[in-house]
């Protein structure tokens, strides 16, 4: 059975699944400061197993602010929430699992701390550990049953696109996030 994902990202409409714009480009070359971030030896994608996480992930930065339509919109690009399925033979590292962090031995404070530099290696130890790992699964910083997933770009070939969503005030799940964020929506 496949693993549905979400993933928040701009958009271009024209760009192909793997290229800048596209949902599954990963963006190497602009990674760094990330939670998960290591350019120099994995590329990587954010995602969860709840729509609305992405969207918190996103919006959290317009706090103290209204949110409006024209947020969603970028030169060309648009903000869009891709639906991916992650292929049932990709193995994920489990970092929500009391029994996977003791095997690593890593306590939940280094799993989600905001300690970037933290979680980088932490990863980074992972990916080489796991080399067969599609990813990690870890929980979200802002609601701990949302479920995120940081894919390595070795998962590429597991996954496909089963959607793409154009984001905007009207959107049901960009309502939700701006809900739990708090954030009023300007009417369009």
């Amino acid at each position: 059975m496949t693993l549905t994902l979400f993933r928040c990202f701009r958009w271009r409409r024209e760009a192909r699944s793997h290229e800048p714009g596209g949902a599954l480009w990963v963006p190497r070359e602009l990674q760094g400061d990330g939670r998960h971030d290591a350019p120099a030896v994995f590329g990587c994608l954010y995602a969860s197993e709840v729509a609305v996480s992405t969207l918190v992930e996103q919006l959290a930065r317009f706090r103290g602010t209204a949110l409006e339509q024209s947020d969603f919109a970028i030169d060309d690009d648009r903000i869009a929430l891709a639906v991916l399925e992650l292929d049932s033979g990709a193995d994920l590292v489990d970092l929500d699992d009391p029994g996977v962090l003791v095997g690593e031995q890593l306590r939940p404070s280094a799993v989600a701390t905001g300690a970037r530099a933290r979680t980088q290696e932490v990863a980074v130890r992972l990916f080489e550990a796991h080399g067969r790992a599609s990813g990690i699964r870890w929980w979200s910083t802002f609601e701990a049953s949302w479920i995120n997933v940081t894919l390595w770009d070795r998962a590429l070939p597991r996954l496909q696109i089963a959607r793409i969503e154009p984001l905007g005030t009207d959107h049901a799940t960009v309502r939700e996030a701006a809900r739990f964020l708090e954030l009023p929506i300007e009417p369009s």
